[in-house]
């Protein structure tokens, strides 16, 4: 049975578009020592997203707002955002 080959053409498309992946920046992603092994400042920040949201819907559980704040689900989430992105950029000092 004759194995097929890529043409030249393909190859190429290949290699340019894999090109963006490498990254932006030549020093890499923004991380920090932690416990002695480097760890990414996107997930510090995603993790500090997720806290705010719980304690976002835990102080609308204990006041009372719960019942009236409508989409609740949505207004946690936006506030989860908004504690993650604060603390990305305060991290990256961006802000």
């Amino acid at each position: 049975m004759k194995q097929r080959t890529w043409p030249r053409t393909a190859t190429a498309c290949s290699l340019l578009a894999s090109a963006p992946l490498a990254g932006c920046a030549a020093r890499g992603a923004p991380s920090f020592a932690l416990f002695g092994a480097y760890f990414p400042f996107w997930l510090t920040s995603g993790v500090a997203g997720v806290v705010g949201a719980v304690v976002a819907h835990r102080v609308f559980v204990k006041t009372g707002w719960a019942r009236e704040v409508p989409y609740q689900l949505s207004v946690c989430t936006a506030i989860g955002v908004v504690v993650g992105v604060l603390v990305w950029l305060l991290g990256t000092g961006a802000l």
